[in-house]
């Protein structure tokens, strides 16, 4: 049976609410920072460290946001995605990124409600899930993006 794949991002939002999402240029859709946890590294260690390697970031990363466990897709196994909150970013942070050219294109700011737009479905739904737990001060459970109640 494959290893069951761990993932983790940082949820970082700019003083008019906006959610940072960046380009990566392995794949076509647009993600919130993060990526993979490699083996025997904790979630949050793991966003801290994508952070720092694509936008040269050095903060620490705030509370569990969302945690979201994704059904198998054909050569991947199932996984669990962990989102943490980054917090408000100002201006002088902003100037600080640098985009590590072999993993991003670009990055934007972009309103919540608008996510849907550059994210596939499953990473919008997570998104705004996630966005909403923040604002709520709350943790959500989701299952392929959506919360669930059981």
């Amino acid at each position: 049976m494959p290893r069951r794949r761990s993932a983790a991002g940082v949820l970082f939002f700019d003083a008019e609410g906006r959610v940072l999402l960046v380009d990566p240029v392995y794949k076509e859709p647009w993600e919130i920072p993060g990526g993979g946890v490699e083996w025997d590294e904790s979630p949050k260690a793991g966003a801290v460290r994508e952070v720092k390697e694509e936008l040269e970031l050095s903060r620490p990363v705030g509370r569990l946001l969302g945690m979201d466990w994704v059904g198998p897709q054909p050569g991947r196994s199932e996984g669990v995605i962990t989102v943490f909150d980054g917090g408000v970013l100002t201006p002088e942070d902003v100037a600080q990124i640098r985009l590590q050219a072999e993993e991003l294109r670009a990055m934007e700011f972009v309103p919540v409600e608008q996510v849907h737009e550059r994210l596939i479905p499953l990473l919008a739904r997570r998104a705004e899930a996630c966005a909403q737990a923040r604002g709520d001060g709350t943790t959500v459970y989701l299952e392929n993006g959506v919360a669930t109640l059981d």
